[in-house]
């Protein structure tokens, strides 16, 4: 018995570190098996894996450069204002819970077992999307690894007694439960704005997108939209999105950076501001680097979301019937309103701003570091979603109030969670609101609260379906 479980162990380590853990991969075998279940011939399959794994990787660059153009930044306002708290975004916080598991002796692989019963129970939901309604495969495989540390970090805090496999078993319930209910969530929301593409939202915000596209047709007006504001003159500039993100970028990031000063900088970004490099070329070329990479991710986004579309056809016809992926949420930037990614970024940047300024006024003992996943990636999306259904008014009100949010809900999160000694946590809008509520439950209610946010997570999907039961199911196909 010793024997097979050492292998089935051996198994899923070379799975989780060379699938799971690596997107592209992960992405690219999805969209090879459907493309075999499609019956395609032997080069098709071989072209559809090959694109879908080099968009993806496309994607990656984009979002790296993105987090290496913005972090000096943060750091720089960290060092310049010699602030020391606590950093929100999911990087830090994967380390932060490893770091934490450790200190109570626990090994980060537990964490691996809790991802493989969280995926497993995914697709178990899928199975049974006769009674469970679910209609969703989140696939986003790091948002999953990441995920899968804080939320057994979680339940290992709160319910001490059960730092044990049975604890494990929770957890991976609990988390593959949100995956199955919260992306389920968007599917509505998102082939509205994709105009059924024939996929949802498998991230890190997916209550925020939900939130968004339910409440924002009542705070603005879809036709007074980012796109249908017209321009005259100069302000026609605004209508291109590369100009109009470098212009936005220069006005805002151009006055913090002038702020945190070039000696600061210059140590921080020294790959990129050498010395000899006049300090405002250095500006023009940092903001400018954001619309190059906002070019190449969404340059990706096109490449891998075609390829997986169509091959998930093979899977949600034949293994996972009626079932649709849900991926990175970066891939919605390809569809609506490019403008309105930049413009949800930097309203949601004010409303993270105000949240730290009331932090620093009323002297609380916890300060927040803005991450920049949750900076851009919750905001840009949401601020996508409410153009669509509120327009510009609408993404305003919206990506202010996920900024406050974040901040305001994180700082409740990591009191709630004994993760302020370990430098960091998720930070996204799911983190800030969703799990804070359910960490309360657990705190006070242990495995019997776990259970409870499970059963009432899984009365979502029932309510979805009881509001539109003749196109429920239909949704979960892509409209060629």
């Amino acid at each position: 018995m010793d024997a097979f479980m050492g292998i089935v162990n051996s198994a899923w380590v070379f799975l989780f570190n060379n699938v799971l853990s690596r997107p592209a991969i992960f992405i690219g075998l999805i969209v090879l098996v459907g493309y075999i279940l499609l019956k395609r011939k032997w080069y098709e399959v071989l072209a559809g894996f090959i694109k879908a794994m080099v968009g993806y990787m496309i994607l990656q660059v984009g979002a790296k450069q993105l987090v290496a153009s913005v972090t000096p930044i943060l750091n720089g306002i960290q060092q310049r204002f010699a602030l020391n708290a606590v950093v929100i975004d999911p990087n830090f916080g994967f380390v932060a819970a490893n770091s934490a598991l450790e200190s109570i002796g626990v090994t980060t692989s537990f964490a691996m077992i809790t991802l493989l019963i969280a995926f497993i129970w995914n697709i178990v939901l899928i199975l049974f999307r006769k009674y469970t309604k679910v209609r969703t495969l989140f696939t986003t495989g790091h948002i999953m690894v990441k995920q899968a540390a804080v939320a057994t970090w979680i339940i290992y805090f709160l319910i001490p007694g059960f730092r044990n496999m049975t604890g494990i078993i929770v957890t991976g319930l609990l988390i593959g439960t949100y995956w199955s209910v919260f992306s389920n969530l968007t599917v509505e929301a998102t082939q509205d704005l994709t105009e059924g593409a024939g996929f949802a939202i498998g991230h890190q915000q997916m209550l925020g997108v939900w939130f968004a596209d339910r409440f924002s047709g009542k705070i603005g007006d879809p036709e007074k939209g980012v796109d249908n504001i017209k321009l005259n003159g100069a302000l026609q500039l605004f209508d291109d999105y590369v100009v109009s993100t470098t212009i936005l970028m220069l006005v805002f990031f151009g006055i913090v950076l002038i702020v945190i000063g070039p000696s600061i900088l210059m140590e921080l970004d020294a790959g990129n501001f050498p010395a000899g490099l006049a300090f405002p070329v250095y500006i023009l070329e940092k903001c400018a680097s954001f619309a190059v990479n906002l070019v190449i991710l969404k340059t990706g986004v096109r490449m891998f979301v075609s390829e997986m579309v169509e091959s998930f056809n093979g899977i949600s016809n034949s293994i996972l019937k009626g079932c649709l992926p849900a991926v990175d949420c970066a891939a919605t930037y390809a569809f609506g309103s490019s403008n309105a990614v930049t413009l949800g970024f930097l309203f949601g940047a004010i409303g993270q701003i105000i949240a730290i300024a009331g932090l620093l006024i009323t002297k609380s003992p916890l300060m927040i570091i803005p991450g920049f996943v949750p900076l851009f990636y919750d905001n840009a999306t949401i601020g996508l979603y409410a153009n669509k259904k509120g327009g510009f008014k609408a993404l305003i009100v919206m990506c202010i109030g996920s900024g406050l949010i974040q901040v305001l809900g994180s700082a409740l999160a990591i009191t709630l969670f004994g993760m302020s000694g370990f430098g960091g946590y998720v930070g996204n809008f799911d983190w800030a609101t969703l799990w804070p509520a359910m960490g309360f439950i657990i705190k006070y209610l242990s495995i019997p609260g776990v259970l409870l946010c499970i059963v009432g997570m899984l009365v979502i999907p029932q309510l979805q379906y009881r509001h539109n039961k003749e196109r429920y199911f239909d949704l979960a196909e892509s409209e060629d």
